[in-house]
């Protein structure tokens, strides 16, 4: 279900609306139903990646012991 940007032509409310289905946007302010449809920005959310995480036994000089990548750090 879309959400939509508009500007009343009416009262020069703007204003978004959730539309579904066959519904028709209404001004919330004045009621009419002479709107402007706006051009809106689409959001894309992405996530960063994220550093290497780095091995417990690095810091403490014992690599040669680590249990062979069961910590899902390797």
């Amino acid at each position: 279900m879309p959400i939509y940007e508009y500007v009343c032509k009416t009262c020069g409310n703007a204003f978004e609306q959730l539309i579904r289905g066959e519904e028709k946007a209404q001004c919330p302010a004045c009621g009419k139903r002479r709107l402007q449809k706006q051009f809106s920005v689409s959001a894309a959310h992405s996530q960063q990646a994220a550093a290497p995480a780095a091995c417990p036994y690095e810091s403490c000089g014992t690599r040669d012991r680590c249990p062979g990548g069961t910590c899902g750090l390797q």
